[in-house]
C-alpha cells in the first residue's frame, strides 16, 4: 500500500504534502485569548429590589457569569464583589449596568479602576457607555482619576484654609481636651492615690480609660518648675 503511494505521488496523481502540514497554526496577532470572558455584577440595595432587569441586560451583553449582590452601596462587604475579584482574570472584562453598582463612592470607583487596569482587567457600563478596553474608554478611565484627584486636592486646600484662618484668630486646630486642667490635675493625683478603681475615676469624671491614661503619661512627660 506504501509503495502504490509512493508511486502515485511520484506520478503526480497524489499531491505532496509536508510534514508542517500537520502542525498546529499560529494565532494570528491580535486575536482574542480563547478564555477571554465576560463577567456581569448586578447589585440592589435591598431584598425587596429586583435583580432581573440588571441580570437581563447583563447577560443581553454577552456576559458568561453574573454574580450578584443583595447590599447597600454603603455597605463594605460586598461578597459578591469578592466572588468576582476571584473569578476575573487578565484579559477578561467586567460588566456592570451602573457604574454605581460598582463604586460606593468616587473615590471608590477610582480604586476598582484602577485595580482593574493593574490586573489587565477591561471594565464595561452599560448605562454610561464605558468600555476602557478601547481607546475612548481609557481616555475616560484617566478623566475619573484626574477628577478624583482635583476633589482631593479642593478637600485638602479648604482643610488647610480653614486651619490658617482659626490660628490667625488664635484657636489650635485638633480635638480639644475633654477636661478642664483641674479636673485633669484630680484624675492624675486619684490615679497615683490607688484608692479608687480605674473604672470608678474613669465613670465619676466621664472619660474613658484611654483618656484617663494619656493624662497620667502627660503629667509624667512635664518639666518640674525649679
Amino acid at each position: 500500500m506504501a509503495e502504490a503511494s509512493i508511486r502515485l505521488k511520484s506520478e503526480g496523481l497524489l499531491p505532496k504534502r509536508d510534514d508542517d502540514d500537520f502542525l498546529p497554526k499560529p494565532r494570528p496577532i491580535g486575536a482574542p485569548p480563547a478564555l477571554r470572558m465576560k463577567i456581569g455584577y448586578a447589585r440592589v440595595s435591598t431584598a425587596e429590589q429586583n435583580l432581573d432587569l440588571q441580570r437581563d441586560a447583563l447577560k443581553a451583553a454577552g456576559c458568561e457569569k453574573v454574580i450578584t449582590d443583595k447590599a447597600s452601596g454603603a455597605t463594605a462587604a460586598r461578597p459578591g464583589l469578592e466572588k468576582v475579584k476571584e473569578l476575573l482574570r487578565a484579559g477578561d472584562t467586567l460588566v456592570v449596568w451602573r457604574l454605581d453598582r460598582l463604586g460606593r463612592s468616587l473615590r471608590d470607583l477610582i480604586g476598582w479602576m484602577t485595580y482593574l487596569d493593574e490586573e489587565k482587567v477591561g471594565l464595561l457600563s452599560l448605562h454610561e457607555a464605558i468600555d476602557t478596553t478601547t481607546t475612548s474608554g481609557k481616555l475616560t478611565f484617566h478623566l475619573f482619576g484626574a477628577l478624583a484627584e482635583f476633589e482631593r486636592n479642593l478637600i485638602r486646600e479648604r482643610t488647610q484654609a480653614g486651619l490658617t484662618a482659626a490660628r490667625a484668630r488664635g484657636k489650635k486646630g485638633g480635638r480639644p481636651a475633654a477636661l478642664g486642667k483641674d479636673k485633669r490635675d484630680l484624675a492624675v493625683r486619684l490615679y497615683h492615690e490607688n484608692t479608687m478603681p480605674i473604672a470608678k475615676i474613669c465613670s465619676m469624671l466621664g472619660i474613658s480609660k484611654p483618656t484617663l491614661y494619656a493624662y497620667v503619661r502627660s503629667a509624667e512627660t512635664k518639666p518640674v518648675a525649679a
